[in-house]
């Protein structure tokens, strides 16, 4: 391979512009069939002729090569005279390919070596020339802007059934010197569980889905790739007064929601998901599994909101279930300004974190046109735990401001709500919730903010002018306050309690590809994150984990330094940072487990991933 990059780069340092414009192509050979990265090379440096290059394999062995080349008349064909340097190339890639037959055949034997002989591993691993790696690769891919061909893709993906599965993905990916990236339900905003600028594979946890509730006891154990609406519906399906708080999209999977800290509409009444659990099992860098006993405190501290992918493999949760009422009451109530929602927004940051905990409201703005206007509308979305009528004398003696009317109310039990607030209409089938792809796909961007001190009204026109020029952005404000304000911040990793009224979070999305629209539309969040610095908290400015944000910062390759992932760190974690850096030193001291926002070890790297 370094030979055929040797070649690569002799053609492009004398070729021309429009030629060295195409050289992001090879990010993908790198990681795709080499049939693939030899017809970008050929079709790269005919630069007067249009070239086809028909390449067959049988086992990834070259069977037939038929280079057919057309000239202006599409109708003329005729056989293409190849260079020398073009045979050149031809030859190293023949060459690459047999070496790469023998990588897979021998890192198929890895696998199957060190795991159990059924359910098979070679069953469930996919490299690159199997007709469903693609498929696998994109099922869980929930922002469009890592779907590109561009984007750097895994040598192989294991989607493990068995935990010896995963034992044998670390073990071989060890030896062999590649990362790992794990993967339950691809919601990672940034993609950091599914790409790598460096050679990958991914474990990806959808068939680790399994989920036990025990209504003795009021506890569940949930598999890291089931999602959290498969979580509720079992819930439900065993108890009408009982729930867990965790997040309002259902397609979101436990392992890294839970893993990141894991909010939702009923954290002012019983915290975050992390708060809620009270065991797990991992796989650690050794390839041990470990439960909260034999992990220690120290490890099961870290992964309940430190992310579990720096520690290991989260393979599943044990959860402590909570009480909800029979009946609940939502509802939906939209502000325009011409309708006064500057005003009831501002009296919302005075009341919405102090307001009876049981209560739960979400002010969702964003930029629209009504009668070709331009205005803002702040759209409230509530979850009370109890009826109407309690929730109305609460909202009367706490928030008159918003007049809210008993139509405005609608009573249902908790798992309806559930289904409210992933916006399904009024009498879904729960079955829904069973389905693990969202409705829709769409590029997108995040980022998060805590706000400390309420936002003036003069302060709050202004940012409504900012988004209005900007278009596009939308900001949700959800309140904390209530438990949250109860639990320490050094309790678990997350440390965004008492002194945070509310939290932000940016969100723009879009559906136009191509890098102009992506450019776009990355400088419209990112010029709303930065118009909001006078507003929001400081020293550091804090961000949410599981709203992953690669602008706060990111390692390098390789063994990252303290220095440098402190950037964005202390902005995740504040003061815990330094605690899981300990934790990390002590559990996997080579930072085999690593990505681009990895809590890093100050133990010296002495694996085979220090050696690049």
């Amino acid at each position: 391979m370094l030979l055929l990059c040797d070649a690569w780069n002799n053609i492009y340092h004398n070729s021309s512009q429009d030629f060295k414009n195409r050289n992001f192509l090879l990010l993908s050979c790198l990681s795709s069939s080499l049939s693939l990265c030899l017809y970008t090379f050929i079709v790269a440096i005919r630069k007067n002729v249009e070239t086809q290059l028909v390449l067959e394999f049988h086992n990834i062995k070259m069977k037939k090569l038929t280079i057919i080349s057309t000239q202006s008349n599409p109708h003329q064909m005729r056989t293409q005279t190849l260079s020398i340097l073009e045979i050149l190339v031809i030859f190293l890639a023949y060459v690459s390919i047999a070496a790469s037959d023998r990588a897979q055949e021998t890192f198929f034997q890895c696998l199957s070596d060190h795991s159990q002989s059924s359910p098979s591993i070679t069953s469930v691993t996919y490299f690159p020339n199997n007709s469903s790696y693609t498929d696998v690769l994109q099922s869980y891919v929930r922002n469009l802007r890592f779907i590109s061909p561009a984007t750097p893709k895994p040598l192989l993906i294991v989607t493990p059934t068995h935990v010896s599965h995963i034992q044998a993905s670390i073990i071989c990916s060890k030896i062999h010197g590649l990362e790992v990236r794990i993967r339950s339900g691809g919601h990672d905003y940034d993609g950091l569980s599914y790409v790598s600028d460096s050679p990958f594979i991914i474990i990806d946890m959808f068939n680790l889905r399994s989920i036990s509730v025990d209504m003795e006891d009021g506890s569940a154990w949930v598999e890291s790739g089931a999602t959290l609406g498969e979580l509720y519906y079992r819930i439900a399906e065993k108890s009408k007064i009982h729930g867990f708080p965790a997040g309002v999209c259902p397609t979101v999977a436990a392992g890294g929601h839970f893993s990141g800290g894991g909010y939702g509409n009923m954290m002012r009444k019983y915290g975050l998901s992390v708060d809620n659990v009270v065991d797990a099992k991992v796989v650690d860098a050794k390839g041990r599994v470990l439960d909260r006993e034999s992990m220690g405190e120290d490890l099961f501290w870290a992964i309940r909101g430190g992310g579990g992918a720096s520690f290991g493999v989260i393979l599943s949760w044990k959860i402590k279930l909570v009480g909800v009422p029979e009946i609940v009451t939502v509802f939906r109530v939209e502000k325009t300004l011409e309708q006064g929602a500057t005003d009831i927004v501002h009296q919302w940051q005075h009341v919405a974190d102090k307001i009876d905990e049981d209560l739960f409201i979400r002010v969702v703005v964003l930029p629209v046109n009504r009668k070709q206007c331009q205005t803002i509308k702040a759209k409230f979305v509530a979850l009370y735990l109890g009826n109407s009528e309690d929730l109305i004398s609460v909202m009367d003696q706490s928030f008159p401001e918003f007049g809210l009317k008993r139509q405005d109310c609608i009573e249902m039990n908790w798992i309806e709500s559930v289904l409210f607030w992933s916006n399904y209409g009024n009498g879904t089938s729960l079955d829904v919730l069973l389905e693990r792809q969202p409705q829709s796909e769409k590029f997108l961007k995040k980022k998060s903010d805590y706000v400390q001190n309420p936002i003036s009204k003069k302060g709050l026109e202004s940012i409504w002018k900012k988004m209005m020029d900007l278009k596009k952005p939308v900001l949700t404000f959800n309140p904390y306050g209530g438990k949250m304000s109860e639990i320490s911040e050094l309790e678990t990793p997350f440390p965004h309690r008492a002194g945070n009224m509310y939290k932000i979070q940016y969100s723009v999305n879009w559906k136009v590809e191509g890098v102009e629209a992506s450019k776009q539309n990355l400088d419209r969040i990112r010029g709303l994150y930065d118009y909001m610095t006078p507003f929001v908290s400081k020293s550091p400015r804090g961000s949410y984990l599981n709203y992953r944000d690669v602008d706060l910062g990111t390692n390098g390759v390789g063994n990252s330094s303290y220095s440098e992932a402190s950037a964005w760190g202390t902005k995740y974690f504040k003061g815990n940072f330094d605690r899981l850096v300990q934790v990390k030193t002590l559990v996997d001291p080579d930072n085999f487990f690593r990505y681009e926002q990895s809590i890093p070890s100050l133990a010296p790297c002495t694996g085979v991933q220090c050696e690049r």
